[in-house]
């Protein structure tokens, strides 16, 4: 099942694939991950300048895939020379003479759109790339709907990527109704929250039904993109039954939780943040203790070693306080032993 991606022109599968998790596995790993994936029919992807390697370990697939996906990528850059420095990279490290779709990443702030939106911004060196061929569409992505709506109000984007799950339901308010009067592609990021939904058909359904276009979970095993690509069997809206199911995980979960973004990263102490974040859960809301005190005691740095910098908060498109849900971490799991 295929959906037009607002006006581009281009023609996606509705589950395409996020470029996150490949940074966690090795060259040839990731390269397997990524080739398995098209070959089961994935021809939608999306990376990152910022995603490390994540954008070479993609380039090293495409070519025998040439022509058969569309290719997504974007940058935090700022300013018209930083980002039109980051589209030569990215064109460099995908191996390819032009990218699909470049996206201004993560405005996160009036002042953010702001400077991208004036002289000497960003968006004139996407505006310029695009006559020039190096890209073929422009599109933004961000956390705060509201911020999504002003800029394509006042810019021409193609396409927009906002968080999309159970819990961040935000965009169907304002911006996904704007979206489509406007003929812009909408593209689902988070879906899976970070790893953190476990009903995950029942809420990839429920995404693809309520205006998507086109989810891109991070996948970073044959099983997963196995059962991610299984939900385009049936696209049916969910039943009355179903949607209890999601609420009561969704109260379960709350909003104080990390996503895996990794935007935090890297902790200025060494710490591995989104992992740390990921046991904690495991102990607590999945009940596998072993296997979370297993992960622990194999990272050099705990909870305990947190600086409080604060770093990671100022980095985190959630406003997440780690400092202190690992200092909370900590105390509960000690006393959980203790007793």
């Amino acid at each position: 099942m295929k959906a037009e991606l607002g006006r581009t022109g281009l023609r996606v599968r509705r589950v395409g694939l996020g470029g996150i998790p490949i940074q966690r596995l090795g060259m040839d790993d990731a390269v397997e991950l990524v080739g398995y994936a098209l070959e089961k029919g994935v021809d939608f992807i999306d990376t990152a300048r910022g995603y490390t390697d994540s954008e070479v370990k993609i380039g090293k697939v495409l070519g025998s895939f040439r022509g058969k996906v569309v290719v997504a990528t974007k940058s935090m850059a700022r300013t018209r020379d930083d980002m039109m420095r980051d589209i030569e990279i990215s064109l460099g490290n995908l191996d390819v003479d032009s990218i699909d779709l470049y996206q201004c990443h993560n405005i996160s702030s009036p002042g953010q759109l702001e400077t991208a939106l004036g002289a000497g911004g960003c968006l004139e060196a996407l505006a310029d790339a695009k006559e020039q061929g190096m890209i073929g569409h422009i599109g933004i992505t961000g956390h705060k709907p509201w911020i999504v709506a002003e800029a394509v109000r006042r810019f021409p984007f193609e396409t927009i990527q906002v968080p999309f799950n159970l819990v961040e339901t935000g965009a169907a308010e304002e911006l996904l109704p704007l979206a489509r009067e406007m003929g812009l592609g909408t593209i689902g990021m988070k879906p899976i929250a970070g790893g953190a939904v476990r009903n995950v058909l029942l809420n990839l359904r429920y995404i693809l039904t309520s205006g998507i276009d086109v989810v891109i979970p991070g996948m970073d095993d044959a099983l997963e993109v196995e059962e991610n690509l299984s939900v385009l069997e049936d696209l049916r809206p969910l039943s009355d039954t179903e949607l209890s199911v999601l609420e009561e995980e969704k109260a379960e979960l709350g909003d104080n939780f990390c996503r895996r973004c990794e935007y935090c990263m890297p902790c200025p102490n060494g710490l591995n943040i989104s992992f740390l974040h990921l046991i904690g859960a495991y102990y607590f809301r999945y009940g596998l203790k072993e296997w979370a005190l297993g992960r622990l005691e194999g990272l050099s740095k705990h909870y305990q070693d947190c600086l409080r910098c604060g770093d990671c908060i100022e980095k985190c498109p959630y406003d997440l306080d780690t400092p202190s849900i690992f200092a909370d971490l900590g105390r509960r799991i000690a006393e959980d032993g203790a007793r």
